[in-house]
């Protein structure tokens, strides 16, 4: 059996010892989550019989059965765990997901390639005063509230760079969320080992040409509203929401790392690049 596989800048190289060592104790270690829709319950139900269960805190591995959104969720649920998460697409579009089947699970996670994945960490602060903390492994998104656009201004590593973005909103997104809600709002994709986050306006009014800017992934980003009585706006990291912010701070943060398992050759690199030739 061949060692877990992860994937770095220059190439594939072995991340360690295979997360089991045999088939029989793996289908013991499996932890399997599911998304709250029938199909996703039924897949979680058909492994249960088939690999048995095995309680979360106890599992070397996490099989979520669900969506991207759902994947989301268990990367951060099992952030205290210090697992690697296999996600198997029981749910719409599937991007971090592995396709389903109930075969072989085991070798399957044998032969997995890993890949890490650090978040953003966002700082912000509402008009009340109160400090919010949260993660995001696709993207911090500010948005407005109301019928008014927000108007925000944008400073990086203390230099204001722009002084007023008139919009619906603006993100910045992790690369491996490039190809989420960064890559609808015509944002870049961008490859893991690009060491970039791609800053992103959504629907900007003024300047009416600014398409966004890539950033080096050590950057600290610094967002503040504008007129926050008439313009009140909200923060997203990926499911958390923040209403009525005035700053919110975004800032890579490399001491969190959670690892996302993937078929082989179809490596979350692989998809990344794949999806920048999908017409």
């Amino acid at each position: 059996m061949t060692d877990v596989q992860a994937e770095r800048p220059g190439g594939v190289v072995p991340l360690g010892p295979p997360a089991v060592e045999d088939r029989g104790i793996l289908a013991d270690q499996i932890a399997f989550v599911a998304a709250p829709t029938p199909i996703a319950t039924e897949a979680r139900n058909a492994l249960i019989a088939r690999y048995g269960e095995c309680p979360l805190d106890r599992a070397k591995i996490v099989v979520a059965l669900g969506g991207d959104g759902f994947m989301l969720e268990t990367i951060h649920q099992v952030l205290v765990l210090n697992v690697p998460v296999y996600g198997m697409n029981r749910g719409s579009v599937g991007f971090l997901m592995n396709p389903y089947s109930e075969h072989d699970l085991p070798a399957r996670l044998s032969r997995a390639q890993a890949a890490e994945l650090h978040p953003l960490r966002m700082h912000a602060v509402t008009a009340t005063g109160s400090v919010e903390e949260a993660l995001a492994f696709n993207e911090v998104s500010l948005l407005r509230q109301l019928r008014q656009a927000s108007k925000i201004r944008i400073s990086v590593d203390g230099r204001v760079r722009l002084e007023e973005l008139s919009c619906d909103g603006v993100l910045i997104s992790t690369p491996a969320g490039s190809t989420a809600y960064n890559l609808s709002a015509h944002g870049p994709i961008v490859p893991l080992s690009a060491n970039l986050l791609p800053l992103t306006p959504i629907s900007a009014f003024r300047p009416r040409r600014w398409r966004g800017a890539l950033l080096p992934s050590n950057a600290d980003v610094l967002f503040e509203v504008l007129e926050t009585d008439k313009r009140p706006t909200a923060a997203v990291a990926d499911f958390t929401e923040v209403r009525d912010v005035v700053s919110v701070a975004v800032s890579e943060d490399r001491t969190v790392t959670v690892t996302v398992l993937f078929d082989p050759d179809q490596g979350l690199s692989e998809r990344i690049i794949a999806e920048q030739f999908t017409v």
